[in-house]
């Protein structure tokens, strides 16, 4: 338990105004939860967005036996046990709603191999499995023809038929349904799909509005995301509501946010226009690193190195760091692709996720138990500095980020609506309440009105958006954050500000601190801001909140903006340093973190951007 002392009295206030997970009504930021009916200047509700149960292949072969109830009960805040080491575990904040997206591939189809009255049980391939849960090395022949089938895209007949298929998926429909509490608890219709060609992610999780596809689409059907879009696209004009999440671009090699289409040669408009109908939204971190920016190709962004994940997916080899595997040059080169071809194909909001395969979500640094089976599933292990299968040490792992989003309701299609319009932001695991909004006549007083977030839509866009047509000399970006009261002060506020060089295409950036807590003073010379120091007893894995502030909030005008070229912008929020999971652990534990682990860890929010598009720009590509 992290020490929480602080002498602000403002810390002490803040952390009043939230109980059980409900914000004060008269916040700044938040206008109130409402008891019943929409809340049309819109609530922050907090979830997960990516996950696995038993129910996907990869976790069941490394002994999880945790099932959708276990999931949904985990996220409301109920003890449930670990599958694999009986440990009792309880999530402290409990989440607004949940996504499950277990693999489309073998959807459901192995756990029933451990059920003794299924047919499915009966083959040697699935008693080879169920004994590979409590011996891997017995395991191994039968999980390799598995990952084998994966890799070549050819499903083992027996276990991929369309009966299966739907049947699989008609179960975890009628669970999702169970554990649905409309205006309390809000349980998603989701599935990934897992195209891993050449041992690289393009990995995209489904989501469906209030009604879901009559099955789960896999990389068995195609690993192309032009053929998911198809099947997308499809469904739509059935009546069903459905959109794709991308996830971990940092391990894609590139081809993520790629200038050429994934079949072959230049991107072409129909493309870019269908990539932006039907992936609106990008995951920007989960246990497998973060996929906002990296060192080398960001060298002049001091907060840049932070939970990095260099490897392929399950191979020793280090994944390409090329501008197309990161969410801040893909901006950059959406904007780019726009200039040329009339439509952007990553305009995207931002989300997060776990993305553990343990049937639980994480994001609680002082509360992780590992995300992969009997892999990480106690401190010793994941301690363990012999690199794993990726070429890393277990350590290296994160504990998984946040989803939120600002929605009317708690409802499946108050949250989806939200998603849809990229009204949303992710975090690294902290609970932050943040606020951003774009338009050309904000008040430098409006982030104090009472009347603030009100104001901030009629006069301008949210987060998500693209700014309104131009009505002033330079854009105006209104933000405020609140702490997570079970985490550290806020450090600052940054608007990272993105946009494509005119003359070559490529990616350009600047960050702005635009504000930041306590009494400190850019450098004279470099512009640079002091470190906001740290409060982290290393050898306790306690801190305390007596630097940072419990909110900061600002108008910020853009002095270096140029009408004749399009921008993105988004935030990142910085808390200050408190200990990473790996520090909790080896405290916990006596035994030393792995070399070249980080101890402390700045905990982040990175909102939805706002575009800016020239006037002349928008028109010619009506």
């Amino acid at each position: 338990m992290p020490n929480r002392r602080s002498t602000k009295a403002l810390s002490v206030l803040c952390a009043a105004m939230f109980v059980s997970g409900a914000f004060a009504a008269d916040s700044i930021g938040e206008p109130g939860r409402s008891a019943g009916g929409k809340n049309l200047l819109k609530n922050v509700y907090f979830g997960e967005e990516h996950m696995h149960t038993r129910n996907s292949f990869d976790a069941f072969t490394i002994g999880v036996n945790q099932t959708w109830d276990d999931a949904y009960n985990y996220a409301k805040g109920k003890e449930i046990k670990l599958s694999t080491t009986g440990e009792r575990m309880q999530k402290r904040t409990p989440y607004d709603f949940v996504a499950i997206t277990d693999h489309a591939e073998y959807f459901g189809v192995l756990k029933e191999f451990g059920n003794p009255d299924s047919p499915l049980a009966k083959s040697e391939f699935a008693r080879g499995i169920v004994k590979g849960q409590t011996d891997p090395k017995a395991g191994g022949p039968y999980f390799k023809k598995l990952l084998a089938s994966l890799f070549a895209n050819e499903p083992i007949p027996e276990y991929a038929t369309p009966e299966l298929r739907t049947s699989m998926w008609q179960t975890f429909i009628d669970a999702a349904d169970k554990h649905y509490e409309p205006g309390k608890f809000t349980t998603l219709y989701a599935y990934e799909w897992t195209s891993i060609p050449r041992g690289a992610n393009m990995h995209r999780n489904v989501f469906f509005k209030d009604k879901p596809g009559p099955f789960t689409y896999s990389a068995f059907d195609s690993i192309y995301p032009e053929d998911l879009w198809t099947h997308l696209e499809g469904l739509r004009q059935q009546g069903i509501d459905v959109f794709a999440i991308p996830h971990n671009s940092n391990v894609s090699n590139g081809w993520m946010f790629s200038e050429n289409e994934f079949m072959g040669g230049p991107m072409g408009k129909r493309y870019a226009k269908r990539q932006a109908k039907n992936e609106p939204l990008f995951e920007i971190v989960q246990t497998k690193g973060q996929s906002d920016a990296h060192p080398a190709l960001s060298p002049n962004d001091e907060f840049v190195d932070f939970e990095l994940f260099d490897n392929l997916i399950n191979l020793p080899i280090q994944a390409d760091k090329s501008r197309g595997a990161f969410f801040r040059q893909g901006l950059a080169t959406g904007l780019y692709l726009e200039k040329k071809l009339g439509h952007n194909p990553y305009k995207m909001g931002v989300v997060a996720g776990a993305d553990f395969h343990s049937g639980y979500q994480g994001n609680e640094e002082f509360g992780f138990h590992g995300g992969h089976g009997f892999i990480d599933d106690t401190p010793k292990k994941r301690l363990n500095p012999t690199p794993g299968l990726s070429g890393g040490v277990t350590a290296l792992l994160s504990s998984g980020g946040t989803t939120a989003v600002w929605a009317e309701e708690n409802t499946r299609e108050g949250i989806w609506n939200a998603m849809q319009s990229k009204e949303t932001y992710g975090t690294s695991g902290t609970m932050i309440r943040l606020r951003f909004f774009g338009g050309w006549k904000y008040s430098k007083g409006l982030v104090n009105d009472k009347n603030f977030v009100k104001k901030a839509y009629k006069g301008g866009v949210p987060m998500g958006q693209d700014l309104p047509k131009k009505a002033g000399k330079a854009p105006t970006f209104a933000v405020w954050a609140m702490k997570d009261p079970e985490s550290g002060n806020l450090d600052r506020i940054q608007i990272v500000k993105v946009w494509a060089n005119p003359a070559n295409g490529l990616p350009m950036e600047k960050i702005y601190d635009v504000t930041w807590s306590d009494d400190r003073k850019p450098d004279p010379n470099t512009g640079k801001l002091p470190a906001v120091g740290n409060t982290v007893d290393v050898k306790k894995a306690t801190y305390t909140n007596d630097i940072g502030d419990t909110q900061l909030s600002a108008v910020w005008t853009d002095p270096d903006f140029d009408p004749n070229n399009s921008a993105a912008y988004y935030v990142r929020v910085l808390e200050i340093p408190t200990p990473r999971w790996s520090t909790y652990d080896s405290v916990k534990t006596g035994l030393p973190v792995p070399e070249g682990i980080p101890a402390t860890i700045q905990e982040r929010a990175w909102s939805s951007p706002i575009w800016y598009t020239p006037e002349a720009m928008t028109t010619a590509n009506k």
